[in-house]
Protein backbone atom coordinates (compact mmCIF):
# COMPACT_ATOMS: atom_id res chain seq x y z
CA UNK A 1 0.00 0.00 0.00
CA UNK A 2 1.49 3.17 -0.65
CA UNK A 3 1.51 6.32 1.78
CA UNK A 4 -0.96 7.86 -0.43
CA UNK A 5 -3.26 4.99 -0.36
CA UNK A 6 -2.74 4.25 3.38
CA UNK A 7 -5.83 4.48 5.73
CA UNK A 8 -6.36 7.83 7.27
CA UNK A 9 -7.11 7.36 11.10
CA UNK A 10 -10.18 9.19 13.16
CA UNK A 11 -9.56 8.79 16.97
CA UNK A 12 -13.24 8.38 18.10
CA UNK A 13 -12.80 9.40 22.14
CA UNK A 14 -15.92 8.32 23.69
CA UNK A 15 -17.17 7.24 26.92
CA UNK A 16 -19.55 4.23 26.09
CA UNK A 17 -22.28 4.68 28.58
CA UNK A 18 -22.73 8.58 26.94
CA UNK A 19 -25.88 9.84 25.22
CA UNK A 20 -23.59 12.43 23.22
CA UNK A 21 -21.62 9.66 22.05
CA UNK A 22 -24.87 7.73 21.25
CA UNK A 23 -25.76 10.13 19.08
CA UNK A 24 -22.53 10.87 17.37
CA UNK A 25 -21.94 6.84 16.34
CA UNK A 26 -24.22 7.83 13.46
CA UNK A 27 -21.11 10.26 12.23
CA UNK A 28 -19.46 7.64 13.19
CA UNK A 29 -21.18 5.14 10.30
CA UNK A 30 -21.84 7.85 8.13
CA UNK A 31 -17.75 8.41 8.19
CA UNK A 32 -17.32 4.47 7.46
CA UNK A 33 -19.99 4.81 4.49
CA UNK A 34 -18.20 7.31 2.58
CA UNK A 35 -14.59 6.24 2.96
CA UNK A 36 -14.78 2.12 3.44
CA UNK A 37 -11.78 1.03 3.72
CA UNK A 38 -9.97 4.49 3.39
CA UNK A 39 -10.74 5.74 6.73
CA UNK A 40 -9.36 3.57 9.95
CA UNK A 41 -11.77 4.85 12.86
CA UNK A 42 -10.26 3.79 16.14
CA UNK A 43 -12.19 3.66 19.50
CA UNK A 44 -10.43 5.64 22.37
CA UNK A 45 -11.82 4.98 25.83
CA UNK A 46 -12.48 8.47 28.09
CA UNK A 47 -15.31 7.21 30.37
CA UNK A 48 -16.55 10.14 32.35
CA UNK A 49 -16.60 9.38 36.34
CA UNK A 50 -20.31 10.61 36.28
CA UNK A 51 -21.13 7.78 34.57
CA UNK A 52 -20.98 5.17 37.16
CA UNK A 53 -20.67 1.60 34.77
CA UNK A 54 -18.38 3.53 31.84
CA UNK A 55 -14.89 2.29 33.06
CA UNK A 56 -16.80 -1.00 33.21
CA UNK A 57 -18.34 -1.02 29.62
CA UNK A 58 -14.91 0.69 28.33
CA UNK A 59 -13.36 -2.77 29.47
CA UNK A 60 -16.26 -5.09 28.07
CA UNK A 61 -15.51 -3.45 24.21
CA UNK A 62 -12.00 -4.55 24.47
CA UNK A 63 -12.92 -7.74 25.18
CA UNK A 64 -15.81 -7.91 22.74
CA UNK A 65 -12.61 -6.80 20.15
CA UNK A 66 -10.44 -9.56 21.52
CA UNK A 67 -13.24 -11.91 20.77
CA UNK A 68 -13.49 -10.24 17.54
CA UNK A 69 -16.97 -8.07 17.38
CA UNK A 70 -15.94 -5.09 19.38
CA UNK A 71 -17.73 -2.52 16.90
CA UNK A 72 -20.68 -4.58 16.75
CA UNK A 73 -20.68 -4.59 20.59
CA UNK A 74 -20.35 -1.07 21.16
CA UNK A 75 -23.01 0.24 18.27
CA UNK A 76 -24.89 -2.33 20.32
CA UNK A 77 -24.21 -1.12 23.73
CA UNK A 78 -24.05 2.89 22.77
CA UNK A 79 -27.74 2.14 21.13
CA UNK A 80 -28.92 0.18 24.69
CA UNK A 81 -27.40 2.78 27.24
CA UNK A 82 -30.62 3.20 29.70
CA UNK A 83 -30.23 -0.77 29.75
CA UNK A 84 -26.84 -0.12 30.90
CA UNK A 85 -27.83 2.18 33.76
CA UNK A 86 -30.00 -0.09 35.05
CA UNK A 87 -28.27 -3.09 34.73
CA UNK A 88 -24.48 -2.37 34.92
CA UNK A 89 -22.42 -5.09 34.70
CA UNK A 90 -24.73 -7.87 34.12
CA UNK A 91 -26.20 -5.98 31.27
CA UNK A 92 -22.80 -5.96 30.00
CA UNK A 93 -22.51 -9.91 30.36
CA UNK A 94 -26.02 -10.41 28.88
CA UNK A 95 -25.25 -8.04 25.89
CA UNK A 96 -22.20 -10.40 24.81
CA UNK A 97 -24.52 -13.33 24.97
CA UNK A 98 -26.91 -11.75 22.52
CA UNK A 99 -24.27 -10.99 20.35
CA UNK A 100 -22.60 -14.49 20.16
CA UNK A 101 -19.78 -14.02 21.99
CA UNK A 102 -18.44 -15.57 25.60
CA UNK A 103 -20.18 -13.98 27.52
CA UNK A 104 -18.57 -15.94 30.63
CA UNK A 105 -15.48 -14.85 29.38
CA UNK A 106 -16.64 -11.24 29.14
CA UNK A 107 -17.63 -11.77 33.02
CA UNK A 108 -13.81 -13.13 33.40
CA UNK A 109 -12.47 -10.23 32.37
CA UNK A 110 -14.40 -7.74 34.15
CA UNK A 111 -13.43 -9.35 37.01
CA UNK A 112 -10.34 -10.02 37.12
CA UNK A 113 -9.73 -6.48 35.30
CA UNK A 114 -7.17 -7.78 32.39
CA UNK A 115 -7.97 -4.39 30.14
CA UNK A 116 -8.17 -1.95 33.49
CA UNK A 117 -4.74 -0.89 31.80
CA UNK A 118 -5.52 -0.19 28.25
CA UNK A 119 -8.79 1.73 29.26
CA UNK A 120 -6.61 3.70 31.83
CA UNK A 121 -3.86 4.59 29.34
CA UNK A 122 -6.19 5.73 26.91
CA UNK A 123 -7.92 8.03 29.46
CA UNK A 124 -4.62 9.58 30.54
CA UNK A 125 -3.66 10.23 27.06
CA UNK A 126 -6.95 11.49 26.48
CA UNK A 127 -6.19 13.94 29.38
CA UNK A 128 -2.75 14.83 28.01
CA UNK A 129 -4.20 15.61 24.51
CA UNK A 130 -6.84 18.30 25.69
CA UNK A 131 -9.85 15.70 25.85
CA UNK A 132 -12.53 17.25 28.34
CA UNK A 133 -15.35 15.34 27.55
CA UNK A 134 -17.00 13.17 24.77
CA UNK A 135 -17.40 12.75 22.13
CA UNK A 136 -14.66 14.17 20.81
CA UNK A 137 -11.93 12.90 18.06
CA UNK A 138 -8.54 13.79 16.88
CA UNK A 139 -8.15 13.83 13.01
CA UNK A 140 -5.01 14.60 11.24
CA UNK A 141 -3.37 15.63 14.57
CA UNK A 142 -6.27 18.01 15.72
CA UNK A 143 -8.71 17.78 18.19
CA UNK A 144 -12.26 18.27 17.61
CA UNK A 145 -14.28 18.80 21.13
CA UNK A 146 -18.51 17.34 20.57
CA UNK A 147 -18.99 17.55 23.87
CA UNK A 148 -20.96 20.89 24.17
CA UNK A 149 -22.29 20.67 20.83
CA UNK A 150 -22.14 18.12 17.46
CA UNK A 151 -23.40 20.55 14.84
CA UNK A 152 -20.95 21.03 11.98
CA UNK A 153 -18.38 17.94 13.15
CA UNK A 154 -18.92 15.46 10.58
CA UNK A 155 -17.93 18.25 7.99
CA UNK A 156 -15.00 19.71 9.94
CA UNK A 157 -13.80 15.76 10.01
CA UNK A 158 -14.47 15.19 6.46
CA UNK A 159 -12.42 18.34 5.79
CA UNK A 160 -9.38 17.21 7.75
CA UNK A 161 -9.73 14.01 5.96
CA UNK A 162 -9.14 15.57 2.49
Amino acid sequence: MTESSAPRTVEFWCDLQCPDCATALGDVRALRAAHGDGVDIVLRHFPLEKHKFAFAAAEAAEEAFVQGQGWPYVEALLSRIEELDRGGTGFLVELAGELGLDGEELDTALIDGRHSLTVEADHAEGKAIGVKGTPSYVVAGKLLDGSKSQDGLRDRIESLLG
